[in-house]
C-alpha cells in the first residue's frame, strides 16, 4: 500500500495503481492523508473541502464523500473509519509520502545537530527523492490546500538547505554549486542558500564568484524588503574576503553569528592553565559535557518537544520547561543538552536544601573552585562573592547551562539566572521548573504528557502506549504488544495521564502482575506505584513522592483550593471554582496553582492531571471537607442546568448548548452523586432540566441508568410536586428501550399526569417527549387536549410546539392539508423564537408532505434546511432521521448509490446515539436496496438483523417494527411465497402503532396490495392501494412498488375498473375530520378483513 500527494496523487493498493476520478474526491483524500492514522474532524474536512460556501446538509455531502471514496479504495469501510469526532484513514503513516518525508527530513537534520554529516546526507537525499511535482497537485482550487502546499514547499527547501549543510561538511563544494544555484534562483530571498552557494563557490576556487553572489543577494534585500543583510551571510562574506581556511572544513548547521576566526573556548573538564595561541588554521574545538547526564533508555515520543527546545536556544537565551511532576522535563533537559552543539553544564538543583546553595552548586557544576579556575578575561582569581565568579567565570564563553528543578528554590534561581544572563552575553540557560522563573526574555516551555491514543487511532501508535511496551520489555523480555495486549495498555497509559514516570512505574509492575491485575489496581494508584529506581532521586521513586513534592511547596490557601478543585469532574471555570470552593482569592490562588503546575488552564477552563487529582482527593477526604463540596458542586450545577434549559428553545441555543457541553461531566457527577445520596427531589430536578440538552444532542442514552435508579427510589406513588419532573424520568427510561414490565406503572402514572392536567405544564420538553414514548393520542384526547390548552395563556414556544404536535397530528391521521396549515404557523412561530431545533423538525414535516404529493425539488430543499439546522446544533438523532428519510426519497428516485451513502451515515450515527431503533431503519433500507437489486437474501438478511436490534415498547421503535415487517412482506412477494408474505403483514399489523399513524398504516395497505397481486386479484389490489392512499391522504409519489402494483392492475381489469376498486377502498376509511367521531371503520380493522380475505 502506497500514497503520494507529493506531486500528482498518487494511489498504490496491493501493487496496483489506483485512480480517484473527481477533484473533490481527491482533496478529501489529500485532507485524510495528510492526517493518516489521526481522526479528522468532521468540520475540519468540510471547510477544507468547501470553504465558505458547503452545501445544504454539508453532514451529508461528506458522507456521500467518503463512501465513494471507501468504494473506490475497496476496503469495505476498513480503511475509512467514522468516529464521533470525525474521520480516520488506518494506513501506516509510513505508507504516505509526506509523512515518510517528514520522517526522515528530522532525522536528517537532527543527524546534522550532531555532526553525523553521512547519515544526514543519506536521510535527506532519500526524503527529497519523494518528491514528484508540486505538493498537492490534485487537490484542485480545494480551501485546504493552498496552505498545506505552502507548508510543505517550505519544508522541501529547508530540507534541501540541510541537504546541502551535509554536503558542504562532506566536501561536495563543486557538486553542490549546480543545484544551489537552482534553488537561489527559485528562492532569491533565502540568505541561507545564498550563504551556501558562496561557500560552495569559494570551496570551488571561485573567490569571485562567491561575493558576487553576496553582492547581488545584498541588492535584492535592500530593493525589495528595504533590509541589510543578517549577521550570518555578513559573517560568510567577511570569511572570504580574509580567506577563512575553515570556509573549506566542515561547518555548522546554521553559520554562526561569531566571526570565524574568534572560536569560543570550550569548558575544561580540569582547571584550565594558560590558554595557547590559536594555531593558523584551527580544527573545529573540542565540546565540553560538564554533568550531562547519559541516558541509558531511549528517549520515546519527544522529537517534536526536542526540536522545538533546539530552536528555542538558537532564537532566545532562556528557555524554561515547565510541568507537572513526572511529565520527562529532566529527560527533555538532558536529551537537549547532549544534543546541544556546543559546552555545555548541567546542574542538579534537586538535592539543595534552600536558595543560598545555587549559586555554589553551579560553581561546582562548572569546575570553578576557590582557585579561580576557569576565568574569564580580567576576573580576579578569588572573588569572594560566588555570583560574581560566575560572572567572571562565564563572562566571554558560549555555554549551555542548566538549571534543573528549580522550583524550590525558584526566587534564587531566578535571580542568580537573571544576573548571569545580563553579564555573560554568550550565555544561554535552559531551566526545569514546576513554574516559571518569570524573568525578562524567558522562554516557556510547557512539557505536555506522551501523546495518548486519539479515538479510532491504533493504540500502539501512540507514544506514552509505546513507552510502557518499551520498558515493559525491560523487566519482561517476552512482553508483546499484541491485539489483545494494546486496548489494556492503552487504558492503562490514559488513567496515568500519559505522565511519562507513572507510566514507566506502572510497566515495572509486570515483573510480577499481569495487564489486567495493574488495572485492576488503578484505583490505589499511589499503591500500585511505589517501586521505583533505587538510583533515582527520593522524589522520584514513587508516584506520590512525585506529588508530594508539589505539594509541600505549596501556601495554605493553595492546598485548600488544590484539595477542593477536585470535586470538579471536568474542570471548572473561575465563576464555578469561586462559588464551590469558596477561597478568599480565588482567581490569584488559581493563577499561583497554574503557575506552580498542578493546575492546567485551557480556554478559561481550569483542570487537573488525573494523577495530581486523585492524590489532592485524598487530602480533600483527610480535611473532612468531602461531603461539603459535594452538596456545593451539586447546588451549583443544579443552578447552571435550570438556568440553561430554557435558553436551549431560544435563539442563543447554540451558545447555551457549547456551555452545556463544557461542564457536561460536571453535571453527570452531580447528578450520579445526587442518585446516589438519595436526594430524589434534587436530582428530579436536575434530570429534567438536563432532557432538552440531551435529546437536541443526541444523548438521551446518558440519563437511562439514573432515570432507572430513581424510579426504583420513587416506588409506585409519583411526587406530588415534581410530577413532570417524574414524567421525564418515566420517558427517559422508557426512550432507552428494553425496560421489560418494570415500567408499565410508571407509564400509565405519567399517562395520567399528560392527558388529565388543568395547567401548561412547567416543563416544556416534558409535552414533545411524550409525543415521541407514547405517539399521538386516541382522537377524542387530542380534541378535548387541544381545546384545554387553546383556553390557557401559552408562553411563545409552547404555542409554536403544540401547534407543531397538531400539525403531525393532522398528518397522522391522513389530513394532510390541514398538517401543511398548522406546520406553516408553527414555522413562523419558530422563525420568530430562532428556535433551530423547533425549525428543524417542521420543516421536516413539510419535506414529508411535498415528497407525498410529488414535488420533490421543494421536498429535498425543505429537507436540505432542516439537515443544516439538525447539524448547526448537533442533534445526532434528528440528522439521522432527516437523512434517512432522504435515503428513503433517494431510493424511490432510483439513485440507489446516493442511498446507500445516506443509510450508511444513519447506521453510523445510530450507533454513536445508542439510538438501535435508527440502526434497524438503516438495515431496513439497506435490504429495500438489496431487493432492488434483486439480491432477497441480502434483502432478508438485512431485516431480520433489523428486527433484532429494534425493541418494542415505545412509539418510533413499535413503527420501525412494523416498517421491517412490512418489507419482509415485500420480499417474500418478490419470492413468490404468498402465505409468507401474508404472516409478516399479519404481524405488521399486530404490532400496535399502526392506528395512531396512517401513513404508516398505509405502508401496510399497500404491502398487502402486493400481496394481492401475487395471488392475481387485480380488484382487490387495487382496492387496497386506495384505502392506502385514502389514510395517507394522497399517494405516496414515486413509489416504485406503489407504481408497479398499479400498473399491474390497469393491465389486469383496465382503467376504469382499477379506479372505481380504488374508489371503494377509499371510502372505507375516509370521513369528515371536521365532525367529532372517526372514521365509519377503524383502519386496521378493515386491513385486517382484507388480509383474512387473502389467506382464505
Amino acid at each position: 500500500m502506497w500514497f503520494g500527494v507529493l506531486g500528482p496523487l498518487e494511489v498504490r493498493l496491493s501493487g496496483r495503481p489506483v485512480t480517484v476520478g473527481g477533484p473533490r474526491l481527491r482533496a478529501l483524500l489529500a485532507m485524510l492523508l495528510l492526517d493518516a492514522g489521526r481522526v479528522v474532524a468532521a468540520e475540519r474536512l468540510v471547510d477544507g473541502l468547501y470553504g465558505e460556501a458547503p452545501p445544504g446538509g454539508p453532514g451529508g455531502a461528506l458522507q456521500a464523500l467518503v463512501s465513494r471514496l471507501r468504494r473506490l479504495l475497496g476496503d469495505g469501510g476498513g480503511l475509512i473509519t467514522h468516529h464521533p469526532a470525525g474521520y480516520l484513514l488506518a494506513v501506516d503513516p509510513d505508507d504516505v509520502d509526506v509523512h515518510r518525508f517528514e520522517r526522515l527530513a528530522a532525522a536528517g537534520r537532527a543527524a546534522l545537530a550532531t555532526g553525523d554529516h553521512l547519515r544526514a546526507a543519506d536521510a535527506l537525499d532519500e526524503a527529497l527523492g519523494l518528491w514528484r511535482g508540486p505538493a498537492l497537485a490534485d487537490a484542485g482550487d480545494a480551501p485546504f490546500a493552498a496552505a498545506q502546499a505552502v507548508r510543505l514547499e517550505e519544508l522541501r527547501v529547508t530540507a534541501a538547505e540541510d541537504h546541502a549543510e551535509a554536503g558542504l561538511a562532506l566536501g561536495g563544494h563543486r557538486d553542490l554549486v549546480p543545484r544551489l544555484r537552482e534553488l537561489l534562483r527559485a528562492h532569491p530571498l533565502r540568505e541561507r542558500l545564498a550563504g551556501q552557494l558562496m561557500r560552495a563557490l569559494y570551496g570551488s576556487g571561485r573567490q569571485a564568484d562567491a561575493l558576487a553572489v553576496f553582492d547581488d543577494c545584498r541588492r535584492r534585500l535592500a530593493e525589495e524588503l528595504g533590509a541589510d543583510p543578517s549577521a550570518e551571510l555578513a559573517a560568510v562574506h567577511l570569511a572570504i574576503l580574509r580567506a577563512d581556511p575553515s570556509l573549506k572544513a566542515a561547518a555548522p548547521a546554521d553559520p554562526s553569528p561569531a566571526p570565524p576566526e574568534a572560536p569560543s573556548p570550550a569548558l575544561p573538564e580540569t582547571p584550565a592553565g594558560p590558554s595557547p595561541a590559536p594555531p593558523e588554521a584551527p580544527s573545529p574545538p573540542a565540546v565540553s559535557r560538564r554533568g550531562v547526564p547519559t541516558p541509558l533508555t531511549p528517549l520515546i515520543g519527544r522529537a517534536e518537544e526536542l526540536e522545538r527546545i533546539g530552536a528555542l536556544l538558537r532564537g532566545g537565551r532562556l528557555v524554561t520547561l515547565t510541568g507537572p511532576g513526572g511529565t520527562g522535563k529532566t529527560r527533555l533537559a538532558a536529551e537537549a543538552a547532549g544534543n546541544h552543539p556546543g559546552d555545555t553544564c548541567f546542574v542538579e538543583l534537586a538535592p539543595l536544601g534552600g536558595g543560598t546553595e545555587v549559586p555554589q552548586a553551579v560553581l561546582g557544576a562548572l569546575g570553578v573552585h576557590e582557585t579561580g579556575v576557569l576565568t574569564g578575561a580580567g576576573a580576579q582569581p578569588s572573588a569572594p562573592d560566588p555570583v560574581e565568579r560566575l560572572v567572571a567565570a562565564l563572562t566571554g564563553r558560549e555555554v549551555l547551562l542548566v538549571l534543573d528543578n528549580c522550583e524550590h528554590v525558584i526566587d534564587a534561581a531566578a535571580a542568580l539566572a537573571d544576573r548571569l544572563l545580563g553579564a555573560c552575553p554568550r550565555l544561554r540557560i535552559l531551566a526545569t521548573s514546576r513554574e516559571a522563573l518569570g524573568i525578562t526574555g524567558e522562554s516557556l516551555r510547557p512539557v505536555p504528557p506522551l501523546a495518548l491514543p486519539e479515538p479510532g487511532e491504533a493504540p500502539e501508535q501512540a507514544a506514552a502506549v509505546r513507552l510502557f511496551a518499551e520498558r515493559a520489555r525491560a523487566v519482561r523480555p517476552d512482553f508483546t504488544l499484541d491485539a489483545a495486549a494494546a486496548p489494556t495498555v492503552a487504558r492503562i497509559c490514559r488513567a496515568l495521564d500519559g505522565l511519562p514516570l507513572a507510566i514507566e512505574l506502572a510497566a515495572a509492575r509486570l515483573r510480577s502482575l499481569t495487564l489486567d491485575e495493574v488495572v485492576s489496581r488503578l484505583d490505589d494508584r499511589f499503591g500500585l506505584l511505589s517501586r521505583g529506581s533505587r538510583t533515582a532521586q527520593p522524589r522520584h521513586r514513587t508516584l506520590r513522592a512525585v506529588v508530594e513534592w508539589s505539594w509541600e511547596l505549596l501556601e495554605d490557601e493553595e492546598r485548600a483550593l488544590a484539595r477542593r478543585l477536585t470535586v470538579f469532574a471536568g474542570g471548572a471555570t473561575l465563576a464555578a471554582a469561586e462559588r464551590v470552593c469558596a477561597v478568599g482569592d480565588t482567581d490569584g490562588v488559581l493563577a499561583s496553582l497554574v503557575d506552580k503546575s498542578l493546575v492546567e488552564v485551557a480556554g478559561g477552563r481550569y483542570r487537573m492531571l488525573e494523577t495530581i487529582r486523585a492524590f489532592c482527593a485524598g487530602q480533600l477526604a483527610a480535611a473532612g471537607e468531602a461531603e461539603r463540596l459535594r452538596r456545593a458542586h451539586a447546588d451549583h450545577f443544579l443552578d447552571f442546568a435550570e438556568t440553561a434549559d430554557p435558553h436551549l428553545r431560544r435563539a442563543e441555543q447554540l451558545e447555551w448548548l457549547a456551555r452545556l457541553d463544557a461542564e457536561r461531566d460536571n453535571l453527570h457527577a452531580a447528578l450520579r452523586r445526587t442518585v446516589g445520596d438519595a436526594d430524589v427531589g434534587r436530582a428530579l430536578r436536575l434530570m429534567s432540566a438536563l432532557v432538552c440538552y440531551w435529546w437536541l444532542r443526541g444523548l438521551r442514552s446518558e440519563g437511562v441508568a439514573p432515570a432507572r435508579a430513581l424510579l426504583r427510589m420513587i416506588g409506585s406513588v409519583p411526587p406530588p410536586d415534581l410530577a413532570d419532573e417524574y414524567a421525564l424520568c418515566v420517558m427517559t427510561v422508557a426512550a432507552g428501550g428494553d425496560h421489560g414490565s418494570e415500567l408499565d406503572a410508571h407509564l400509565a402514572a405519567t399517562q395520567k399526569i399528560m392527558t388529565e392536567r388543568e395547567a401548561m405544564p412547567r416543563q416544556p420538553f416534558v409535552s414533545v417527549l411524550w409525543a415521541m414514548v407514547a405517539g399521538p393520542p386516541e382522537r377524542q384526547t387530542a380534541l378535548g387536549l387541544m381545546d384545554r390548552w387553546e383556553q390557557l395563556k401559552m408562553e411563545p414556544w409552547m404555542r409554536a410546539i403544540s401547534r407543531f404536535g397538531w400539525g403531525y397530528f393532522q398528518l397522522f391521521e391522513g389530513d394532510p392539508v390541514a398538517a401543511e396549515h398548522d406546520f406553516a404557523i408553527a414555522l413562523a412561530d419558530f422563525r420568530a423564537i430562532g428556535d433551530r431545533w423547533g425549525l428543524a423538525q417542521t420543516l421536516s414535516g413539510m419535506a414529508d408532505l411535498a415528497d407525498w404529493r410529488g414535488d420533490r425539488a421543494r421536498s429535498v430543499a425543505l429537507a436540505d434546511e432542516a439537515l443544516g439546522l439538525a447539524e448547526q446544533i448537533g442533534a445526532t438523532i434528528d440528522v439521522a432521521e432527516l437523512l434517512r428519510r432522504r435515503a428513503d426519497g433517494r431510493a424511490r428516485d432510483g439513485d440507489l448509490e446516493g442511498a446507500r451513502d445516506d443509510y450508511e451515515r444513519v447506521e453510523e450515527l445510530g450507533r454513536q446515539a445508542g439510538a438501535w431503533e435508527l440502526v434497524a431503519g438503516a438495515w431496513l433500507g439497506f435490504g429495500e436496496l438489496a431487493r432492488f437489486r434483486g439480491d432477497l437474501r441480502e434483502a432478508r438478511r438485512r431485516c431480520e438483523a433489523a428486527l433484532e436490534k429494534c425493541s418494542a415498547g415505545w412509539f418510533d421503535a413499535d413503527q420501525t417494527r412494523l416498517l421491517v415487517y412490512v418489507g419482509l412482506g415485500w420480499i417474500a412477494v418478490a419470492e413468490g411465497d404468498a402465505a409468507e408474505a401474508l404472516a409478516c403483514h399479519r404481524r405488521a399489523l399486530a404490532v400496535g402503532s399502526g392506528d395512531r399513524n396512517m401513513a404508516v398504516t398505509a405502508r401496510v395497505a399497500e404491502g398487502l396490495a402486493g400481496v394481492a397481486m401475487l395471488k392475481d386479484d387485480a380488484e382487490r389490489a387495487a382496492l387496497l392501494l386506495g384505502v392506502g392512499a385514502a389514510l395517507r391522504g394522497s399517494q405516496l409519489a414515486g413509489d416504485p412498488d406503489v407504481a408497479r402494483v398499479s400498473a399491474w392492475c390497469r393491465d389486469r381489469i383496465g382503467e376504469t375498473a382499477c379506479d372505481a376498486a380504488r374508489a371503494r377502498g377509499s371510502r372505507l376509511v375516509r370521513w369528515d375530520r371536521s365532525a367529532l367521531g372517526g372514521p365509519p371503520q377503524p383502519a386496521l380493522t378493515v386491513i385486517g378483513e382484507q388480509l383474512s380475505a387473502l389467506g382464505e
